[in-house]
């Protein structure tokens, strides 16, 4: 296998006293779609918080390129891998546009091939229509769409994105995470907090499964969605069956 375009090596982080990732190892490779899962305070927004290099592990290395996340200059960094939190609150008027257009900062100035990738961006995430709204007037669905556009349109190599479906109706979250996909087989590393088990299933090459801060399962879809692991990391009795029509694991609660 290629050398890992983002890399953890036994990458342990402190909140206080409590530890929230403890000796987590994940290679990740350009061409992929990852889903990080697991149950609530697992430790999944951190882990994507230290593979953007937004969050300095206290133990164990983070790398991007072979080279510590922490050593890459703000706008290097800002070149190769963009980020979607899960704050999607923009505090002064700008329009969704420029909201968007703020994706193309990190890269010299090229004002007609800029405005052709916010405009891509923007029609690829169905925010076109809102594009001149105020993003403070936008719902909380707009503005999660007006910011997965932002990170698109930063066209990086990595693609973090943080519960990019949390706000979204149905038909918008499978367009969220078929737009990722694509991006992966272009060869981008696309790496998405998810707690539809069912969209990760569907849509990722690899699930990594957290639980109190390690990886409790690390595999494909089907070698982690069984039922023994669900219901030893949720607590939560389930079903595994297959998927009538899309050939995965369909995953269903089911009573004890």
């Amino acid at each position: 296998m290629s050398t890992p375009l983002l890399e953890l090596r036994g990458v342990s982080v402190l909140r206080g006293s409590r530890q929230v990732l403890a000796g987590v190892d994940l290679a990740l490779q350009a061409g992929t779609l990852t889903a990080l899962v697991g149950p609530n305070g697992a430790g999944k927004s951190t882990l994507l918080a230290v593979l953007a290099g937004d969050a300095e592990p206290d133990a164990g290395k983070a790398m991007l390129h072979g080279r510590a996340l922490a050593d890459w200059p703000v706008r290097e960094l800002a070149l190769q891998r963009a980020v979607m939190a899960q704050d999607h609150a923009v505090h002064f008027a700008f329009s969704v546009r420029e909201v968007v257009a703020m994706g193309r900062l990190p890269h010299p100035p090229q004002p007609r091939q800029d405005a052709e990738i916010v405009e891509a961006a923007l029609a690829e995430v169905d925010v076109a229509a809102l594009a001149g709204r105020d993003v403070q007037t936008l719902s909380g669905g707009e503005a999660a769409r007006t910011s997965l556009a932002r990170a698109l349109a930063q066209q990086t190599p990595v693609l973090l994105l943080d519960e990019p479906t949390a706000a979204l109706d149905l038909r918008h979250q499978e367009r969220t995470l078929r737009s990722a996909r694509e991006l992966a087989a272009q060869g981008r590393c696309v790496v998405v907090v998810l707690h539809d088990l069912n969209l990760a299933s569907t849509y990722a090459d690899r699930i990594v499964m957290l639980c109190d801060g390690r990886i409790a399962a690390d595999g494909s879809p089907r070698e982690v969605l069984t039922r023994g692991t669900i219901g030893k990391v949720y607590g939560q009795p389930v079903q595994v069956i297959e998927h009538p029509t899309r050939s995965v694991p369909l995953v269903v609660a089911c009573d004890d």
